[in-house]
This record gives structure tokens, C-alpha cells and sequence, in this order.
């Protein structure tokens, strides 16, 4: 099951979150970030060029010219390669771990996997960015040394910068499949085992006891078990 909600950034760009439910122990979220438009690149692009030509008129050397084309198509694809983000990709298994994806405007990819067995819990941090508070998820893994230590904090989508209703539904789904991982990895056969041991000795208790009301009533119904136990 898939299904699309609509959010927005903490500059007011739109996002796109999209949900995937392959199971209640596997589910994948996916965010889009806005894509680079034609009047941004533009706007870049002519800066640059006039800059360029500024300088020329100054020194009236045709290298300059030529070095501004060379570093705007240079600066474009480090930019696509590099920096620009379209998608960011959160897959989280109970069984295995959680993978992060990152895929870049040019077509590059980037994963980071973190096992299950070293993350302590996903929570929602808080941070100061250009002068105002904002609000990230992220990943707080466990130390090794100390059991309730922890080692290191991962932040989740760091490019879109979604506000908090997007990363309070992110979070929940996480809390979920947390939860669930939780409950399957406390194995139901030692509890069977306690419970059947219990049930063995209230069984044999019961049993002694009903042999001893056994006893006692033969001892009743017997006159010589009487007269001995009056001596």
C-alpha cells in the first residue's frame, strides 16, 4: 500500500512524502525535494556571464569570457553531482536495520545502512539554523561500552529540512515499527516454559494434596488406624 501526503520546508518549499507499507515489520518513506527550476538556473547563469563581461570590458581580454562559460558548466554539473538532492529515501526493517538513501540530480546515489541491533530510538531534536529554531528527526545509536550510552546522533533529511508535521508523521511510523521489533524480539518460548512449569508444580500440589485427603479419609473409615493413633 502506498499513499502521498503534501508538506512543506522550513523555507516554504514544497515536499512530497511518499509511504510505503510492504509489511507491519518493513515500511519505506520517500521525500522529494523541490527540483532546480529554469528561472533559478537562469538567474545563476546570467550572473555569472555579466560579471564576466564586466570584466572584460575592464581588461578586454577574450579569456575571461571563455573561463565564465568553462566555470558555469563546471559549477552546474559539481552542483547536480554533489549538492543537489531530489529524493531522500528512509527504509526501515525490523529484522535488519535502517537504510538511508540519498539520490542526487545527476543520478548519483548514496546509501548509509545502520543495524537494528545498534540503534537505541528515533526522536525528534531540535537545533538552531540561520538564526531560528528548527525541528530534525534522527537516529540515536547505542555505545558499545556503556548499555545506555549513546554514541553518536545521525540526522535524517538533511537537504529537504521538512517541518514538524511531516517529521511527526515520519516519527510515529517509526515508533511503530520500533515497537513491533521490540515485541517480536522477546521470545514467547520462555514464557511458555514458566507458564508450563507453574502449571507442572500446582499440578503435583494438587495431586499430593488429594492423596492426603485420600489418606486421611481411609483413616477415618479404618477403626485400627483409630485405635493407633489414640495410643
Amino acid at each position: 500500500m502506498e499513499d502521498e501526503q503534501s508538506f512543506s520546508d522550513i523555507c516554504g518549499g514544497r515536499l512530497a512524502l511518499q509511504r510505503r507499507f510492504y509489511s507491519p515489520s518493513c515500511l519505506e518513506f520517500c521525500l522529494s525535494c523541490p527540483r532546480i527550476t529554469l528561472r533559478s538556473l537562469t538567474a545563476v547563469t546570467c550572473t555569472v556571464w555579466l560579471a564576466a563581461y564586466g570584466l572584460f570590458t575592464l581588461c578586454e581580454n577574450t579569456m575571461i569570457l571563455s573561463a565564465a562559460i568553462f566555470i558555469t558548466l563546471l559549477g552546474l554539473l559539481g552542483y547536480l553531482h554533489f549538492v543537489k538532492i531530489d529524493h531522500e529515501t528512509l527504509l526501515i526493517i525490523d529484522s535488519l536495520g535502517i537504510q538511508m538513501t540519498s539520490s542526487y540530480a545527476s543520478g548519483k546515489e548514496s546509501t548509509t545502512f545502520i543495524e537494528m541491533g545498534q540503534v537505541n530510538d528515533v526522536v525528534i531534536n531540535e537545533a538552531i539554523y540561520m538564526q531560528k529554531v528548527i525541528y530534525y528527526l534522527c537516529i540515536l545509536l547505542k555505545d558499545p561500552v556503556e548499555p545506555h550510552g549513546i554514541s553518536q546522533v545521525v540526522p535524517l533529511f538533511q537537504s529537504a529540512k521538512p517541518r514538524l508535521d511531516c517529521l511527526i508523521e515520519v516519527y510515529r511510523s517509526c515508533q511503530d515499527i520500533l515497537a513491533h521489533q521490540k515485541a517480536t524480539s522477546t521470545s514467547p518460548e520462555g514464557g511458555d516454559k514458566i507458564i508450563s512449569a507453574s502449571n507442572r508444580r500446582s499440578h503435583s500440589g494438587m495431586g499430593a494434596y488429594w492423596h492426603r485427603q485420600e489418606d486421611k479419609s481411609e483413616q477415618d473409615h479404618d477403626p485400627a488406624s483409630r485405635i493407633g493413633h489414640s495410643v
